[in-house]
């Protein structure tokens, strides 16, 4: 029979007014390989912030029970027309127990267990997700499972990308967030050398406590001094930055190409023939990215998604990540969160302006039923 509970869904309208607003919903019964997952625990990852606040004047929104209305800006409003209209869920991914399934073999094999799921609308107490995105968690808490898809299959996905992009080393931007982390433990697990960029003395120490040789801090005076040395030191030609926009990225290919050119036996005008490489996957800033183009030709940047990535590399691939997050979930693959709120508190005044800051270690996660 349907099923009943609150949802929450974000509006944006021709004007720039967003709507985040949590409602009553009622779900068909799961057909196929659907399942209906009762949601226990729900993270607030960077990917979900860009329709849940994006670019949002949240300081001065109006605030009400389950409710905030903001304006965005012209420029940003502008940018997101194909928007406008249209009533979003939110919520990438969570985990909880399937209570109902479809009449495929899959979705019936799940019926009782507790999950990981990757619905998009992870911010509900029922939601309806498809049994081949469902992992399932055995003793595994919903808390644990809550992060075992996002996180966990983009730092995977990196290792798999730099191997095939013939890389032994890779540079990462953000080394002290909860997907930084877990890439430090797959790394050294791998023995694949690995640069991390922090922004605090005690992010170094984090990270240097869970076993990190090469950690820089961008806020030390001698930071491009300390990224060359690193990259001398690994070779780290391949990386990735969720940032997007500054001049971060411009650093790192000058940094690359300085060690190039000092391996280099014979002089040429177009630089070092090194094929550096920097995937972006993130927008955590949204000025435009800077490049100075003073690395010579052997150079390339790109987006990087995780869901491109998956359909890319075959199902045999995917099956092997997801068996060692699972295997790992506490180690490896552990998140960590700052606070947890229910849907209500999520959409209060405070919550929001805190988890829209996206401070590194600060992750919220959701707890529909608390």
């Amino acid at each position: 029979m349907p099923t009943t509970g609150k949802q929450l869904f974000t509006t944006l309208d021709a004007d720039g007014t967003l709507t985040v607003a949590l409602e009553e919903v009622t779900l068909a019964d799961p057909t196929g390989t659907q399942v209906l997952v009762r949601m226990e625990a729900a993270p607030i990852n960077p990917s979900d912030l860009a329709i849940l606040v994006g670019g949002a004047d949240v300081e001065n929104a109006e605030y009400s029970a389950g409710k905030f209305v903001a304006k965005l800006p012209a420029s940003v409003n502008a940018a997101s027309k194909a928007r406008h209209g249209l009533k979003l869920p939110a919520g990438n991914e969570g985990a909880g127990t399937v209570i109902a399934a479809g009449d495929s073999p899959a979705a019936q094999a799940l019926i009782g267990q507790r999950v990981s799921c990757v619905p998009g609308s992870a911010y509900s107490q029922y939601c309806l997700a498809d049994a081949a995105l469902c992992l399932p968690l055995g003793d595994h808490s919903s808390e644990e499972g809550a992060s075992a898809f996002i996180n966990p299959m983009t730092a995977l996905g990196f290792v798999e990308t730099a191997r095939a992009d013939g890389a032994s080393a890779i540079l990462h931007t953000v080394g002290a967030s909860n997907l930084g982390q877990m890439l430090t433990r797959i790394c050294l697990e791998d023995g694949i050398e690995l640069v991390n960029i922090v922004r605090k003395p005690d992010h170094v120490d984090l990270l240097k406590g869970q076993g990190a040789r090469h950690v820089v801090n961008a806020a030390d005076d001698d930071f491009y001094e300390q990224l060359t040395d690193a990259i001398r030191t690994t070779g780290a030609f391949c990386g990735f930055d969720p940032i997007g926009g500054g001049t971060l990225v411009d650093t790192a290919f000058k940094a690359m190409e300085r060690v190039a050119y000092e391996r280099m036996t014979e002089y040429s005008r177009y630089g070092s023939n090194q094929m550096k490489r920097m995937y972006i996957y993130g927008r955590l800033d949204n000025s435009p990215t800077v490049l100075t183009r003073s690395y010579g030709f052997g150079w390339s940047l790109s987006g990087w998604l995780m869901f491109p990535f998956l359909q890319s590399i075959g199902q045999e691939t995917v099956a092997r990540m997801r068996q060692r997050v699972r295997d790992n979930l506490t180690t490896t693959f552990a998140s960590h969160y700052k606070t947890r709120v229910t849907l209500e508190q999520m959409l209060t005044r405070e919550a929001v302006l805190d988890y829209r800051a996206m401070r590194t270690g600060e992750k919220y996660l959701v707890t529909p039923w608390a």
